[in-house]
């Protein structure tokens, strides 16, 4: 406890390089107390509105959050999108570096809104565009990364489907970071996962190692896979499902976490369980990011990948103990190990 502890320490002294896709969440919340004439749906009386963030942005914020340098490469919309100024505003007020960040003309920012009733989330709208970005703008991410990237101690990959992230964008920014000896973790989409070869770490969730299985058994004619299951159900599913995705994908890691039941982590010819150590849990929104962000960190300080683990877990079981998508400090993380 006494490394982990030093490890969490050197936290503000790590620069991290988040790349992925840019989401701006905006909160309404209010009281209902009747029913539309107009349909059979409640009224929201709207008492407050915020804004937030979200994302790879989420990530960031997380990491901003334990003192440490962060700097976000993504897409945001038009310039003369409101929210495209909002969450540039939002962006700065948590101290995230936005230089990496650039503008599609015809684009408009992944706009989320959640209305909130009490504690009842009763709708969310979406307004975004998820086409691929342009090759002109494709070519400056991949500029920005190169010229950067010795700037960093590594890089967070956090894709969301929203045509940020092709498969060769993807592929060139592992490649690149592992070039220039970097640690590079993923947060993965089922769908890019061979996209993801050679790199340190990806820490894909339950659902997302089952359907990786399944994406990757088609891909290959089902000729690698000892398992093909509708369910990872034991942990022996588990154990088999880990052990084909860290080989097959040649990484150095494979960080699986599992809800209330924890997290196994896989390195070559080893694995680890990490029982949960969360106390209560309120809401488990944005504790993914928080995984990968402090995992990160932690390898940026010195820590093995078992030591890692385990502190973002650590991590993990404080922000699931607080409402909406939360993050935590290294006050915080000291004082629960403690």
């Amino acid at each position: 406890m006494i490394k982990l502890k030093n490890i969490i320490r050197k936290f503000n002294k790590t620069k991290i390089l988040v790349v992925g896709d840019l989401i701006l969440d905006q909160h309404i919340r209010g009281e209902v107390d009747r029913i539309s004439p107009e349909a059979p749906v409640p009224v929201v009386w709207a008492k407050k509105r915020t804004y937030a963030p979200g994302g790879a942005a989420n990530v960031a914020n997380n990491i901003s959050a334990f003192g440490a340098k962060v700097t976000l490469c993504g897409v945001l919309g038009d310039s003369k999108d409101p929210a495209t100024k909002t969450f540039q505003d939002e962006a700065k007020k948590l101290n995230i570096d936005t230089k990496g960040v650039f503008f599609e003309v015809g684009r408009r920012t992944t706009l989320k809104t959640r209305i909130i009733a009490g504690h009842q989330q009763v709708v969310r709208v979406d307004w975004e565009d998820v086409h691929n970005i342009s090759q002109v703008i494709k070519r400056r991410i991949f500029k920005y990364i190169g010229d950067n990237i010795k700037k960093f101690d590594a890089v967070i990959i956090e894709d969301y489907g929203k045509g940020f992230l092709d498969r060769e964008l993807t592929a060139d920014i592992i490649k690149n970071a592992k070039y220039h000896k970097k640690i590079v973790t993923v947060d993965p989409k089922e769908n890019n996962f061979d996209c993801y070869k050679h790199a340190t770490c990806i820490t894909p969730n339950r659902k997302e190692a089952q359907n990786a299985i399944r994406y990757l058994k088609i891909k290959d004619r089902g000729n690698l896979f000892k398992i093909y299951k509708e369910t990872l159900f034991t942990d022996n599913d588990i154990i088999n499902a880990g052990e084909e995705i860290l080989e097959y994908l040649q990484l150095e890691s494979l960080l699986i976490t599992l809800g209330e039941g924890g997290m196994r982590l896989f390195e070559k010819g080893k694995n680890a369980h990490i029982p949960t150590v969360a106390q209560e849990v309120f809401d488990v929104s944005g504790a993914g990011d928080t995984v990968i962000s402090t995992f990160t960190l932690a390898l940026c300080a010195g820590a093995s990948k078992l030591e890692a683990a385990h502190i973002a877990n650590f991590a993990a079981g404080i922000v699931v103990g607080k409402l909406g998508t939360a993050v935590t400090n290294v006050k915080e993380l000291l004082e629960r190990i403690n």
